[in-house]
C-alpha cells in the first residue's frame, strides 16, 4: 500500500470509496433509501471541485500495488475561530472500502495524515465522528483521539443523528 497525495484524476476512486464506505459505515444509522441515493457521479464533481480549488483541503489516497485507490483522507485548518487560528487542524474525513477494514489502511492513512499536519505546522487536531458509530470511534480512539466534550446534533437523511468531536495532541 502506497499513500499520496490526491490528483484531480483521482476524483472518481474517491467519490466510489465515499459512497460505498458510508453506505457499509452508517447502514445501521441512516434510511436505507437515503443511503442507495448516494450517488458516485454526483460525489466525483464534488471531490473534482474540492481537489482543483485554489483554497483546496489536504487529501490523500491510499492505493493498493495496482494502484487502486481504497481510502482516502481530508483534511484542513479548522474552520471556525473556537481555536487558536492556525494551531488545529480537522480531519474532515478518513474513509476507506470496506473489504479493507481491518487490515491496516485505515491505520496507516491515519498516521500518515496525523504526519503531513505535523508538518504543516498543526499542533493539535480534531474531528466529528457520529455517536452510534462504534467501530469508527474505536479506530479513533485505538490512535489516542479523545472524545474533548463538545457533542452537535446534525440532520442527515432526515434523521437528527448525534457527533462527537474528538481531539488529539499530534506532538507528544
Amino acid at each position: 500500500m502506497t499513500v499520496r497525495e490526491a490528483l484531480p484524476e483521482d476524483a472518481a476512486a474517491v467519490a466510489a470509496v465515499h459512497v460505498l464506505s458510508w453506505r457499509a459505515a452508517y447502514r445501521d444509522l441512516l434510511p436505507r433509501p437515503y443511503l442507495d441515493a448516494l450517488d458516485v457521479e454526483e460525489r466525483t464533481a464534488v471531490w473534482r471541485a474540492r481537489l482543483t480549488a485554489p483554497d483546496r483541503p489536504r487529501v490523500l489516497v491510499a492505493t493498493d500495488t495496482g494502484g487502486q485507490v481504497r481510502a482516502f483522507s481530508c483534511f484542513r485548518a479548522w474552520p471556525d475561530e473556537e481555536f487558536a487560528p492556525g494551531t488545529t487542524a480537522e480531519l474532515a474525513a478518513l474513509y476507506a472500502l470496506p473489504e479493507v477494514w481491518g487490515t491496516g489502511v485505515g491505520r496507516a492513512l491515519l498516521a500518515a495524515s496525523t504526519e503531513a499536519l505535523v508538518e504543516a505546522g498543526f499542533r493539535t487536531a480534531a474531528l466529528w465522528v457520529l455517536a452510534g458509530n462504534t467501530r469508527g470511534r474505536r479506530f479513533y480512539e485505538a490512535a489516542g483521539w479523545r472524545p474533548d466534550g463538545k457533542v452537535v446534533q446534525e440532520e442527515t437523511g432526515g434523521r437528527i443523528l448525534e457527533e462527537l468531536r474528538y481531539r488529539r495532541d499530534l506532538f507528544a
